[in-house]
């Protein structure tokens, strides 16, 4: 792939006085489940391959998925640099040295074949049959994805990463009623248990069995894994360069102030170990790194790729992702709440959470956010009481000033890492 590379970006310098290419290389096995079945098993590669060159403050770019058709990119990425509007903030990485991240590349994948992907979906759904309940749909899926990046500038780097994750919906069903549940597991080790998906998610559809209605009111919520990632999206946004720079963050201007309660830290690492985002460098080749957002609820920085840090005299965070087919974004890598203590969850009284549906409504600007609260229920002296039917309204700014953690374990969601959230009270319709 280096051999392509750098034919690319001599081939692009006859354009430009910067050029960049960057190229993914994947592999994918994937099983899908359609009720008690396997719908089908596949294996996917790609190499896909995007190209940027910079003249004059001008930035062009194209991409192609065909590894013969470079030449034509360059090309389009030339002419696509002819219609830009200057910028002085357009630019890309020098050679760095870049840290050893752990945990993100098994080798198991090498040996895997669909059939094994196979009976990993086959197992779920066994275990769901035992359980009582009923598939209704899920799957498996292994990949490893291979990141090349090389520019004029003299940055030749590469990595590899692998991924699996199986997830699983069921019913559950008793005298004429119906409950669904979803679960769901995440890591860059092939050491996912399929039974603990289908019977997690078997639990909570059984557990939801005869829900009934709840009065409307403020009360004290407790967030699930994927409750509180749901709602975390609107809050990480606030903290990218981008957002704050074109007005459209709440965090802006905010640096040294109180922006959640005390005795949280926000922090956003693209070194963690075993992280589903994390790698030894960005899109652009920056090298990852860790970054104190918040710190004792304190606002310390925010998310920047080169451009925004350019743009806002500030160094690069080692956020500028991208795939192939698009230019570098500021977004996230492992963000990550730490909390200096706890509360046991056997202190809680209010509504529990396990999922919410909607949560990409919320107005990413002011934080506002209407969601329904998906398998949930009410909590007294340890009693779990299955709720019918629930909305969560508020503002998820207002809400991380008086959230606390739970003492269960912490564990990454999507690109959320937290334990459980307890929050002080939000508004609750029934």
């Amino acid at each position: 792939m280096f051999g392509i590379g750098e034919e690319a970006v001599k081939l692009a310098l006859r354009y430009g006085e910067m050029a960049e290419v960057y190229i993914e290389r994947e592999k994918t096995l994937e099983v899908e489940i359609q009720r008690d079945l396997i719908d089908f098993g596949k294996i996917e590669s790609m190499t896909g391959i995007g190209i940027r060159i910079l003249k004059e403050g001008r930035m062009g770019f194209a991409y192609t998925s065909d590894p013969d058709g470079v030449d034509v990119a360059v090309r389009m990425a030339a002419q696509n640099l002819q219609l830009a509007d200057p910028d002085e903030n357009f630019g890309f990485s020098e050679p760095s040295t870049y840290p050893s991240v752990k945990g993100i590349h098994d080798r198991s994948f090498d040996d895997l074949e669909v059939e094994d992907s196979v009976e990993m979906a086959g197992r779920m759904i066994d275990r769901v049959l035992e359980e009582g309940c009923k598939p209704t749909s899920g799957g498996f899926t292994a990949s490893r994805i291979e990141t090349f990046i090389i520019n004029s500038e003299g940055v030749e780097a590469s990595s590899s990463s692998t991924g699996f994750s199986a997830h699983i919906s069921v019913t559950a069903g008793e005298n004429g009623m119906k409950t669904t549940a979803y679960e769901s597991d995440s890591s860059c080790k092939l050491d996912i248990n399929p039974e603990w998906v289908a019977g997690r998610a078997c639990r909570i559809a059984r557990d939801s069995m005869g829900g009934r209605s709840i009065e409307s009111g403020r009360i004290p919520a407790f967030l699930d894994y994927h409750a509180a990632a749901g709602l975390l999206g609107t809050f990480a946004g606030a903290f990218s360069a981008d957002n704050v720079q074109r007005g459209r963050s709440v965090l802006a201007d905010r640096i040294g102030s109180q922006v959640t309660g005390e005795g949280l830290s926000v922090y956003d690492d693209g070194t963690l170990e075993g992280g589903l985002g994390s790698a030894p460098f960005d899109g652009e080749g920056t090298p990852s790194q860790r970054t104190a957002l918040v710190e004792d609820g304190i606002l310390r920085g925010y998310l920047h790729n080169i451009y925004t840090a350019s743009k806002g005299r500030a160094d690069s965070t080692g956020n500028g992702l991208r795939g192939y087919m698009e230019v570098p974004t500021v977004s996230t890598t492992n963000f990550i709440l730490e909390f200096d203590s706890t509360v046991p969850l056997d202190d809680f009284r209010g509504i529990f959470v396990t999922d919410v549906l909607g949560a990409h409504t919320a107005n990413p600007i002011s934080g506002d956010f209407s969601v329904e609260a998906n398998n949930a229920f009410m909590v007294d002296s340890g009693e779990f009481t299955p709720v019918k039917k629930a909305m969560l309204s508020g503002n998820i700014f207002e809400l991380m000033m008086k959230v606390s953690s739970t003492d269960l374990e912490r564990r990454q969601v999507g690109g959320f890492v937290t334990a459980p959230l307890m929050v002080e009270d939000v508004h609750v319709t029934g």
